[in-house]
């Protein structure tokens, strides 16, 4: 469908609101561009770290972690993961 054809997404007041309407609108309809990815994050932490790093290096890594919209704290996390993944 053209972008200029496609809906607006309704404002919702509530969960149950959220629900009815994913439940019963085509979302192919609506523009959804507005959309940006999000991560949710269960599971507690059970130990904890404390290092010492370059200033010049935290500051990188914090304005990463800025642009992203995450914590810093969970950038370095996603790093070591990804790392210990591979």
């Amino acid at each position: 469908m053209n972008k200029d054809k496609l809906k607006k997404l309704p404002v919702l007041k509530s969960d149950e609101e959220a629900e009815a309407f994913v439940d019963t609108a085509d979302l192919s309809e609506y523009d959804l561009s507005v959309f940006k990815p999000v991560q949710f994050e269960f599971e507690k932490k059970s130990a904890q770290l404390n290092m010492r790093l370059p200033q010049a290096l935290l500051a990188a890594v914090k304005e990463k972690a800025k642009e992203r919209g995450i914590p810093y704290t969970r950038l370095i996390r996603e790093a070591l993961e990804q790392t210990v993944a591979k």
